[in-house]
This record gives structure tokens, C-alpha cells and sequence, in this order.
């Protein structure tokens, strides 16, 4: 892949490093399985794991899916400034180590990152070359089915994530790219083409 040069804040320096990519999504328009599919197309790219104080889901494993730390590590990490970005979302703390893009970038990989908006907005603080893609259902409606499909929410957290939806959906002109999940193998394939460097 073709990387971006980057500034050294110590010396103004620019240093080849790799690129860092933010995707962001309401839940439920299919962020995870577009991430995992598009992983499978650059086995090279670097998914940066998250860290949250939410119990784990059916399935999910510690250091694949997340690395799982109780509320009194996360707030630890943000006191010594361990965390790149981090927020609290549907009343708990998800964040990414500071450490953990700065190793892969310095070393010319590139990283992808699955972060919330507010995650976002603090990462391009850091990163204003940062590249940002933000990730839409057709629509709230089909949102809602989606959610609902999944089988894991009872009707008030899913009002709520529908809430929380709407005020993410309004922070998209923050991004670079909007792809709108509708068809799954379209939307891989432009998903794709950006992380290849060859979407405007």
C-alpha cells in the first residue's frame, strides 16, 4: 500500500508512516461485518481492538473482538492518558491505547480503526490526515429491523440506540466518505476501494 507521510512532533520531521483509517456506524448498519470482510481482501491491514468496560457477547473473544476491562481500568487509563480516544456509549467506556496505533503507524502499517463518532472526532485532533468513513443502513426503518433481527436488545435499549442513531447519523459531514450499506457486495467493494487509496 502507499503511505502517507507523517510529521514528527518532536523536530517537524517527516517520516514515512503507515495510513490510519476511522470507520464509524450507528448500530446495526452492519459496520462489523463490513469490517470483517474487507479484512479478508487486505489480510495486511491492522484492526485495532478496542477496549470496553461491556460485558462480552455470545462469542466474543478476549484481544479478537475486544479486551474487556472493568470500569476501574478504563477510568485508570484515562487518568494516565493511555487512550487515544475514548468515550462512553450506551452507558459504558470503550476506548483504543494510544500505544497500540502509534507502534503500528511508526512501523508503516496501516490501521484501521472501529470507533464511535466521538471516538472520531478526538482521533482526527490527533490525526487530521486521518481517512474517515462513515457507515449508513437505506434507512432508520431498515436500522430498526436490523437491531431488532439480531435478538440481543429488549424494545427500551433498542428506543435508545435508535436515539443515539439519529444524533450519530447527524455528525456524518465530519467524514470523508459516506458508503450506504445496502447492497452487502457493493458496499464491500467500495469499502475496499477506499482503504486501497483509490476512492476520491
Amino acid at each position: 500500500m502507499t503511505h502517507l507521510m507523517q510529521t514528527d512532533g518532536k523536530d517537524g520531521k517527516r517520516i514515512p508512516g503507515g495510513r490510519l483509517f476511522v470507520v464509524s456506524a450507528p448500530s446495526g448498519a452492519g459496520k462489523t461485518t463490513l469490517c470483517n470482510a474487507v479484512r479478508r481482501y487486505l489480510p495486511d491491514l491492522v484492526y485495532s481492538v478496542s477496549s470496553t468496560t461491556r460485558p462480552p457477547r455470545e462469542g466474543e473473544q478476549e484481544g479478537r473482538d475486544y479486551f474487556f476491562v472493568t470500569e476501574a481500568q478504563f477510568r485508570e487509563g484515562i487518568d494516565k492518558g493511555k487512550w487515544a480516544e475514548w468515550a462512553r456509549v450506551h452507558d459504558n467506556y470503550y476506548g483504543t491505547a494510544a500505544r497500540f496505533i502509534e507502534d503500528h503507524l511508526d512501523a508503516g502499517r496501516d490501521v484501521l480503526l472501529d470507533i464511535d463518532v466521538q471516538g472520531a472526532a478526538q482521533i482526527l485532533k490527533l490525526y487530521p490526515n486521518a481517512v474517515t468513513i462513515f457507515i449508513m443502513a437505506p434507512s432508520m426503518e431498515i436500522l430498526r429491523q436490523r437491531i431488532t433481527a439480531r435478538g440481543l436488545d429488549s424494545g427500551p435499549v433498542i428506543d435508545k440506540r435508535m436515539k443515539n442513531a439519529e444524533a450519530e447519523i447527524a455528525c456524518r459531514g465530519m467524514y470523508r466518505h459516506l458508503l450506504v450499506n445496502d447492497d452487502l457486495e457493493a458496499a464491500v467493494a467500495r469499502f475496499v476501494s477506499i482503504l486501497k487509496g483509490g476512492a476520491a
